[in-house]
């Protein structure tokens, strides 16, 4: 007999019910900031930047200075060497007396260039949560109207260095039931379904065993055990609510930092893995960094200026429409 049916009014049955319902409480919608926001899936809301300001006014450059043949490297046969040997020493079953006896006969050097765009940026996603109500202060409606996502202030990270953090927007909580259990704290238990035991599964409820004839071992003669689900309390703890029969729903700040990464090397017949010559060393012809650089022109090499304005545009298009660049590089 299921020892629990008198207290059917408080327990509820899950076997139905959502983990967590499709759509956020009305009255938390009602609250969003009136701005710029995208609906996407998992009940997320983009929000649009707010348009920046022009940057400062591109400059006109000379390449000359930097493209003089005194700034280019040169590899002389004792740098070659060095290379090697490092090469050899950083593998464990290689010999160096090859390396050191090798006569270098002739090195050809080839001058590439490599262009890198960097952009940081910063993406605020809105998303509707919940938890356990513990009884603490509400921060609702009551107390002021919620501000709008891109005007909530907090602490960027240094420039370049990703992150992703998470902030309850200010007056934006509601308390409601829990929407799992309807406010009863607790449920039936899905495995005995509110009898605190379960049939035996070694005597199939029979309470004796066929061969040898005798009192099941497992149940003592009894053909049930306790259910293992919920240790024979015949109900559980609501998972969602922890118990506690409200939840607290607000609206939660996504704010992500990324970097997108734009690279180009200049056209060459060298059969070299493209991810070593992204380690090369070289000399640093042009550096820029600010809110906003801008793409290079008219440098000697034509598909570097192409390039420039390809990593531009291609980081606009992207960026545009949903996070707002903080620093460029390249």
């Amino acid at each position: 007999m299921d020892s629990d049916l008198s207290d059917a009014d408080s327990v509820g049955d899950l076997s139905f019910e959502a983990e967590s319902p499709l759509a956020p409480p009305a009255e938390l919608l009602e609250r969003l900031p009136s701005c710029d926001w995208l609906l996407q899936g998992d009940r997320r809301q983009i929000f649009f930047p707010p348009l920046e300001a022009p940057g400062r006014p591109q400059e006109q450059r000379c390449w000359s200075p930097f493209l003089e043949h005194g700034r280019v490297p040169v590899v002389t046969e004792e740098v070659a060497r060095e290379a090697l040997l490092n090469f050899v020493n950083s593998k464990c079953c290689y010999g160096s007396a090859a390396a050191t006896d090798l006569i270098i006969q002739e090195l050809r050097q080839q001058t590439l260039c490599r262009y890198r765009l960097e952009t940081f940026s910063e993406s605020r996603i809105s998303e509707w949560t919940f938890q356990p109500f513990t009884n603490h202060s509400v921060d609702g409606p009551q107390r002021g109207t919620s501000p709008r996502l891109w005007d909530i202030e907090v602490q960027v990270p240094p420039m370049f260095q990703e992150d992703t953090r998470k902030f309850q927007v200010p007056h934006s909580s509601l308390v409601k039931e829990c929407h799992r259990c309807h406010g009863r704290g607790r449920y039936r238990c899905s495995g005995c379904h509110g009898a605190s035991t379960v049939r035996c599964p070694s005597c199939s409820g029979a309470k004796r065993k066929a061969k040898p004839a005798r009192r099941c071992p497992m149940c003592s003669g009894s053909g049930r055990q306790r259910c293992s689900t919920c240790s024979g309390r015949g109900n559980k703890t609501c998972a969602t609510c922890k118990g506690e029969k409200k939840l607290l729903h607000f609206i939660q700040l996504v704010i992500v930092w990324k970097n997108s990464l734009f690279e180009f090397v200049s056209e060459h017949q060298l059969d070299c893995p493209g991810e070593l010559l992204a380690k090369a060393k070289g000399e640093t012809l042009f550096k820029d960094e600010n809110t906003m650089v801008y793409p290079i022109i008219d440098f000697p090499l034509r598909e570097i200026s192409l390039a420039s304005q390809r990593a531009i545009a291609e980081h606009n298009a992207t960026l545009a429409s949903r996070a707002r660049v903080l620093q460029q590089a390249c």
